[in-house]
């Protein structure tokens, strides 16, 4: 796996990933910023949202469930000193469908946060990690 990141102007930088993709970051205007991207830790919290948002929909198909949505919201918190590295990270799971069942939303979950999702494995070397979940029934 490969990025390059390249430097554009003031604080802000163009991300490219091996895959062809690119994201624009920038820093906030306190910091000479031009606030036109993402910050890159808030590219982080996307990245542990996208990587077990994945886990959880693959294995709730997987088992069968009639998954129509699921969105993931994450919130985080620093340290107050650089490094300003994440200290707490709790992760909300929304799965929207009909009739989906409880006991396989929790071990999607459960899976993805310990077993699958390298970006929350990851962070949680660093942060605490919490997740907690909520099914909408869309009958």
């Amino acid at each position: 796996m490969k990025a390059r990141i390249k430097w554009v102007e003031q604080a802000t930088f163009l991300g490219e990933s091996g895959s062809g993709h690119a994201v624009v970051m920038d820093g906030a205007p306190e910091v000479g910023g031009r606030n036109l991207g993402v910050r890159p830790m808030e590219a982080l919290l996307i990245g542990l949202g996208g990587c077990t948002a994945f886990d959880v929909v693959s294995i709730l198909r997987k088992a069968r469930q009639p998954v129509e949505d699921c969105v993931v919201e994450i919130e985080a918190e620093r340290s107050e000193t650089p490094p300003k590295v994440f200290t707490h990270i709790h992760v909300h799971y929304r799965v929207t469908g009909r009739g989906i069942a409880q006991a396989p939303v929790a071990r999607a979950v459960s899976l993805s946060s310990e077993k699958y999702c390298s970006a929350s494995i990851m962070l949680g070397k660093v942060a605490e990690m919490t997740h907690d979940y909520e099914i909408v029934d869309s009958s």
